[in-house]
């Protein structure tokens, strides 16, 4: 079975500086890469709130998820990392409010840091076209 790859990128700095893509669509399988709650101006939202930086991020995640043509309800897995697993419930909260139905795989893991201390949470996820439940 061959498989198409398409690579996409958003123009942000750190892609063109070390040639990464934010998501990558091969098939119907779509994988987009660990996304904190930078801005499109460069600062970070949610500071010192976790749940907010998680809401942002997995919101901004669900729009990048239409570009290749997925949607939330064909999210297969989420990893989480944190800064301090005592965020973990605020974390989990907007976690649910938006994939409690979809009930993908969730693994949260506690970092030592991220690229600025003001960032508290990093979201990756994976979906698959045409998995919906």
């Amino acid at each position: 079975m061959e498989l198409s790859r398409v690579n996409y990128t958003y123009g942000s700095k750190i892609e063109a500086i070390t040639g990464f893509s934010r998501m990558v669509k091969v098939g119907p399988f779509v994988y987009l890469a660990g996304t904190t709650s930078i801005q499109p101006d460069g600062t970070v939202y949610g500071i010192d709130n976790p749940y907010e930086q998680a809401r942002y991020i997995l919101e901004k995640l669900m729009l990048l998820l239409q570009d290749a043509g997925s949607k939330k309800e064909e999210v297969i897995r989420v990893k989480v990392f944190t800064t301090n697993m005592a965020y973990a419930p605020e974390i989990a909260k907007a976690f649910s409010e938006l994939l409690y139905d979809v009930k993908p795989i969730l693994t949260m893991i506690g970092i030592q840091m991220l690229n600025r201390p003001t960032q508290l949470v990093e979201i990756e996820l994976d979906a698959m076209i045409g998995s919906c439940i």
